[in-house]
């Protein structure tokens, strides 16, 4: 019965030999190569098929990439293809830790910064800052009634994180430069360079653009926005969903604003940790097409060997909120009436060997 099945395929090939009197092991095994060679191209010939027929499937945590003018299509040409859960991957595991962290008191807060001598006009003559890293803001801060204590207060709490953020950034620079100026790289440096490019968003693999968006945002920049969208950390975004810096989010986890409707319109994006805030104001500065500009200007005074400049910056961040050039007075006044410049060439006391070599 077997054999008979084995000659009667109407196939050319089959009939070929059964004139020529072949036997079944010829017919055996000719039937064990086709069958592989079906078995390997079709595997194949699927992928091809799923290639052609792709289709990018969001989720409410890409939305975190770019919170600000979600609405508007941008220029750059290096935001039109990447994976956004590469580009957020170390934002989502700060913001997935535990959410049961203790709420210090202002307090004992303050006690805190007392036992570690942290004081702001040390910062500003010894250029020193503790690394003192709180995960939530008290909810005392609001009750502070003398605004010049609540405004130091408020610095000092978010100072730590924002300089953290740029020791990060800078550590990843001189390694990125050390990479550059090797005439070969080892496979571990390759992968540590594809690593970076889908976490600043560069599907095309250019180091020109990787260099110019992994770069610092001014300390003094930074502590000014975080003051004005959270009101120096009395807002109900920065109390309840440590939001430092007002992102938005149109899909994601967020905050309503009580005015808006409830159907419509954006949420303020809310994070677990103040840590999560800052690194996505980070990279949203540094990734997004609205402010390609900005990132231009700070290449343009790396270039010219000159610091960062948080006031010549703030000019191209009139996109970051509806008021516009508005928006950017307000910056530069909140900046200039603090003094906050004077924490720009601050270094963060090392709490590793690695962050040594920054200070």
């Amino acid at each position: 019965m077997i054999r008979k099945r084995l000659t009667t395929p109407n196939l050319k090939i089959f009939k070929y030999f059964d004139r020529k009197n072949i036997g079944s092991l010829p017919r055996i095994f000719l039937s064990s190569i086709l069958i592989v060679f079906f078995f390997y191209t079709f595997p194949i010939f699927l992928n091809y098929k799923k290639n052609n027929n792709f289709e990018f499937k969001n989720n409410s945590k890409t939305i975190l990439a770019y919170t600000l003018n979600n609405q508007k299509s941008g220029s750059d040409n290096d935001n039109l293809s990447f994976d956004e859960n590469d580009l957020l991957v170390d934002i989502f595991s700060l913001n997935d830790l535990e959410t049961d962290t203790v709420r210090l008191n202002a307090s004992t807060i303050n006690q805190l910064f007392e036992d570690t001598n942290y004081k702001l006009d040390d910062v500003r003559k010894k250029k020193l800052v503790k690394p003192v890293a709180l995960t939530l803001l008290p909810q005392e801060i609001k009750m502070i009634e003398n605004s010049k204590k609540r405004k130091e207060f408020f610095i000092q709490i978010v100072l730590p994180l924002i300089l953290k953020e740029n020791n990060n950034i800078r550590l990843d620079r001189k390694r990125l430069f050390d990479i550059i100026n090797k005439s070969s790289n080892t496979n571990l440096e390759k992968k540590w360079l594809d690593k970076k490019y889908k976490q600043y968003g560069i599907p095309s693999k250019d180091l020109t653009i990787l260099k110019i968006r992994m770069d610092e945002i001014p300390v003094s920049l930074a502590l000014a926005q975080a003051a004005k969208e959270t009101g120096w950390g009395t807002s109900r975004f920065a109390q309840e969903g440590n939001a430092l810096f007002g992102q938005w989010t149109w899909s994601g986890e967020g905050l309503k604003p009580k005015d808006a409707d409830k159907n419509q319109g954006h949420k303020v994006m809310k994070f677990n940790v103040l840590q999560a805030s800052v690194r996505a104001y980070q990279r949203n500065l540094n990734t997004h097409s609205t402010y390609k500009s900005f990132r231009m200007a700070r290449a343009e005074l790396r270039d010219k060997g000159q610091s960062l400049d948080s006031m010549i910056l703030s000019k191209y961040l009139d996109e970051y909120a509806q008021t516009g050039e508005k928006y950017v007075e307000v910056l530069q006044q909140i900046i200039k009436q603090n003094r906050l410049k004077d924490f720009d060439d601050a270094k963060l006391l090392p709490s590793s060997i690695e962050l040594e070599s920054l200070i």
